[in-house]
């Protein structure tokens, strides 16, 4: 997975779609007190588990937290516990590297994957290219979605087609039942990072990419817990749940470097939350916080306008928090 790393790397334009006005804004006035980060993850797992499971012991806890650190020691071989990526995938990023390149050479090759082809129309129509004023037809052409996504915008897709069987594809029960949230999460988190980003000084794709790989350590630590949890206990208590999102974080950050992702988003992964963190761990750290909570909110697990969600959040915040409403719920809006 080295050539991810090699070809996502540097800095590209920030396409027109995706730019935000974050312009500096006080938080909002609240008597209550934010929640923290480990009050978020522990509601988000709790969620993402469905634990209405009786309660793994300690030991069982222990064991798996301890598995999960030695595998930060080794992070080959938690990546070896996660899928690879489509061969199509390093020759279309190199096309897209390529100064001279031209959507017409970039149509050809990627006309040869049906799935690929399909989500750049996806994409290409969804509303954050595609304002809610323009009423004409929907791009049908392989060459015009390209001009429209922009080289960014390309990136940013194929990143995303070559990351999703990494995080969304898995075996073990839980595991299997989990990943898929774990990778709209990671969706989220990855649109909200480069939302943030300008806001912070930081690089949006990279933001992105972070926002993308942060949860690859939290799929492994997921089939962790299939592997030592045989019985239909599941592990719960608050302190293996803040164990469990610092070391998958910490495995993710090693797995990016060992996949040759740039030192930045590493960084950004290991660092996200922890005081006088760089600008691009603190947009990973918010952007990871407002799509847990964007997921809670729309399983109705708590009220959009709970303190809990909004607490000690800015406008750019909240305007962000809304922009990572599904999209199909914003066509029906």
């Amino acid at each position: 997975m080295g050539w991810i790393g090699k070809l996502f790397g540097g800095e590209a334009e920030k396409p027109a779609a995706q730019a935000v006005e974050t312009a500096d804004a006080p938080p909002l006035a609240d008597t209550h007190a934010p929640a923290s980060p480990a009050e978020v993850d522990a509601a988000w797992y709790r969620w993402l588990v469905s634990a209405n499971w009786p309660a793994a012991s300690p030991d069982t806890e222990h064991r798996i937290l301890a598995e999960l650190a030695r595998l930060a020691q080794s992070p080959a071989s938690g990546a070896a516990l996660v899928p690879r990526v489509p061969e199509i995938i390093p020759q279309l990023l190199r096309t897209l590297r390529d100064e001279n390149m031209n959507a017409a050479d970039l149509s050809r090759q990627m006309g040869k994957d049906v799935v690929l082809v399909a989500e750049v129309y996806r994409e290409a129509n969804l509303p954050r290219y595609r304002p809610r004023y323009h009423s004409g037809p929907p791009v049908d052409s392989m060459e015009a979605a390209i001009m429209l996504l922009g080289q960014n915008g390309m990136r940013m897709l194929l990143a995303r087609v070559a990351l999703r069987p990494v995080l969304s594809v898995q075996t073990g029960a839980l595991a299997k039942r989990a990943a898929p949230l774990v990778w709209t999460q990671s969706e989220k988190c990855a649109l909200g990072a480069s939302i943030l980003a300008p806001h912070a000084r930081a690089s949006p794709f990279e933001a992105y990419l972070a926002g993308l790989i942060e949860n690859v350590g939290l799929v492994v630590a997921l089939r962790l817990v299939d592997m030592a949890c045989k019985d239909g206990a599941l592990p719960q208590s608050d302190d293996f749940v803040a164990g469990l999102f610092a070391g998958a974080r910490l495995l993710s950050s090693r797995i990016a470097r060992l996949w040759e992702f740039p030192e930045t988003v590493a960084e950004a992964i290991a660092r996200a939350g922890r005081s006088e963190a760089p600008p691009l761990a603190r947009t990973l750290a918010l952007a990871d916080r407002l799509a847990k909570l964007r997921m809670l909110v729309d399983a109705a697990r708590v009220g959009a306008d709970d303190p809990f969600v909004i607490a000690g959040l800015d406008r750019a915040a909240l305007a962000c928090f809304e922009r990572l409403r599904d999209e199909e719920d914003e066509d029906e809006d």
